[in-house]
């Protein structure tokens, strides 16, 4: 039994990059407020991921490892990315987010993600990619 019981999809559509293959939703006040709270970097590997809804800013204030935190605007476009967010951290507000992705450290980075990139969700199924 883990932290995703039922696998969605973060999709880098502009670079044709997974973020998160076993990604879990964050919609209620409950779980924005537990978010990762009580994982271990083991728990959260790459392939995992969190998608909180709504948001405007997250912290790491009792978690034990770091985080990449990539902010959404209403149209699932990267506005502001955190890499690397440590432990007992605030990240930045940002305004014009209205969620935010926390994927394992480094992620942004090894997939390219850039402020700019489009991304799609996907709670339960597959997004089929663009060809190149």
């Amino acid at each position: 039994m883990g932290f995703f019981p039922a696998p969605g999809k973060a999709f880098n559509r502009t670079r044709q990059a997974y973020l998160a293959t076993a990604l879990a939703v964050a919609d209620t006040h409950w779980t924005r407020l537990r978010g990762l709270l009580g994982l271990t970097a083991d728990d959260f590997r790459n392939g995992s991921g969190l998608w909180i809804v709504p948001c405007h800013g997250v912290h790491t204030l009792g978690m034990g490892f770091p985080i990449d935190v990539v902010y959404l605007d209403r149209t699932m476009t990267v506005v502001h990315i955190q890499p690397n967010l440590q432990p007992w951290r605030f990240a930045p507000v940002r305004r014009q987010a209205a969620s935010v992705l926390e994927l394992p450290s480094h992620v942004a980075a090894q997939t390219g993600t850039a402020v700019g990139d489009r991304i799609e969700i996907n709670p339960t199924e597959d997004p089929s990619p663009i060809p190149a």
